[in-house]
């Protein structure tokens, strides 16, 4: 398995003096098998690495060596494992390669493929993913909103910007003012985004239900609150609908479920620890299902 032969190599580097070239060569080894399971710089099947490709994966080898060389010796294998230790080192070195530059080149790339091509897809599944990678995808307006509730309309906001770079990598121009940089193209969209996002959350209902963090936050009068009616109805699910709602393979995960922990003070993080499900899957099902479920609350908290 990859994790063993991972630790072979990381003890052996470790055992080996420094400055040696047999320490070098050990450590060159373990940046090849630590980049197997990266998640960018793979080629299409039966292609080669484009020249963006190639560039990135160059750097990020060789600031993975960088680290790699500084860090080992003072690594605690008995505080996190070696390979979570070593995940986090490849995340750190790809960061750092994946600055605003090499974002632009592979974007321009794309664009010189004809549409609807299978290595122009590729290279968009490649572009979306360095865009997640590099930390470069801004936060704009999140002092405006309570944290929790920031999280939602931002995970929606991110997934409707990377789909409008999908679909809009062609309206990018390097050249406009200045040499626009890619990123600023990218993160003009997502503000405007979480925006549109907020103000979709602020129609009738869903300015009050469109997330059960805001409802914990707004003043309850002392009995029959809106709270508490919208948790009773949750409770007693008389339709059998907020139980049949779930994340697709995951009945466990159902709405009702998620919707009662949200009541019962759980944070996203306790529940993501609970079902072994990320917290961005978990807020974009609660969020979509109180948009779905907004009718019915509606009717059934009514006066």
């Amino acid at each position: 398995m990859m994790s063993d032969r991972l630790e072979q190599l990381f003890f052996k580097a470790r055992q080996q003096e420094l400055e040696t070239q047999e320490r070098q060569l050990t450590l060159i080894e373990l940046v090849e098998e630590i980049l197997r399971s990266r998640t960018i710089c793979r080629p299409l099947v039966g292609n080669s690495l484009s020249q963006a490709q190639q560039q990135i994966y160059a750097q990020v080898k060789t600031q993975l060596l960088s680290k790699l060389s500084e860090q080992i010796d003072s690594y605690n294998p008995t505080q996190i494992s070696v390979k979570s230790w070593m995940t986090e080192i490849r995340l750190l070195a790809i960061r750092t390669v994946l600055n605003d530059e090499h974002l632009k080149q592979l974007a321009l790339e794309i664009q010189q493929q004809p549409p609807q091509t299978k290595l122009r897809r590729h290279l968009l599944g490649e572009l979306v993913e360095a865009i997640q990678l590099s930390g470069r995808l801004g936060h704009p307006h999140r002092e405006k909103f309570v944290p929790e509730f920031y999280d939602l309309i931002y995970e929606e906001a991110v997934v409707r910007t990377l789909t409008y770079v999908c679909k809009n990598i062609d309206l990018y121009d390097a050249e406009r003012g200045q040499k626009q940089k890619f990123m600023n193209w990218v993160n003009f969209r997502l503000d405007r985004l979480i925006i549109e996002c907020r103000r979709e959350f602020s129609e009738p209902m869903m300015e009050d239900l469109a997330s059960l963090d805001q409802l914990e936050n707004l003043p309850q009068p002392e009995s029959d609150s809106l709270l508490e009616q919208t948790r009773e109805y949750i409770v007693s699910d008389p339709d059998n609908i907020f139980e049949k709602e779930h994340i697709r393979n995951r009945p466990d995960a159902n709405f009702r479920t998620i919707a009662l922990a949200r009541f019962n003070g759980q944070s996203w993080e306790e529940i993501s620890a609970d079902l072994d499900i990320k917290v961005p899957t978990l807020s974009g099902f609660f969020q979509k299902s109180c948009s779905k479920f907004r009718a019915k609350f509606r009717e059934y908290t009514s006066p």
